[in-house]
């Protein structure tokens, strides 16, 4: 992943409504959830979670498809993968991380 694309998508969860979308639809799976239903669960008018959406959609974090009436949206998981990839690429110096407890024993080893 790139430095820009990183940027766009931290950008578009760097906000309440969309951080709170996002990790619903996380949740939610691959079956996704309509706009409409996002707007209720979090409690925003569905013009400005259709905003809030279009957003995530331009960061490249969610998809969507239409289903009749509704439109459905689903995160990208290839796409948030990949941020958690490029944000932890270097994690506790290059060797192989399981959690924090492996972090914090690779920066202390090198310190003393």
């Amino acid at each position: 992943m790139q430095a820009d694309h990183v940027i766009r998508a931290l950008g578009a969860l760097a906000q309440e409504h969309r951080l709170a979308a996002f990790r619903l639809l996380v949740q939610a799976g691959a079956e996704g959830i309509p706009a409409g239903v996002l707007a209720e669960k979090i409690g925003v008018p569905p013009s400005s979670m259709s905003f809030h959406l279009a957003q995530l959609a331009h960061a490249g974090l969610v998809t969507q498809r239409r289903e009749s009436r509704s439109i459905i949206y689903s995160a990208d998981y290839a796409a948030m993968n990949g941020l958690m990839a490029y944000l932890t690429e270097n994690c506790c110096q290059g060797v192989p991380c399981e959690g924090a407890s492996a972090c914090q024993t690779a920066n202390t080893t090198e310190t003393v």
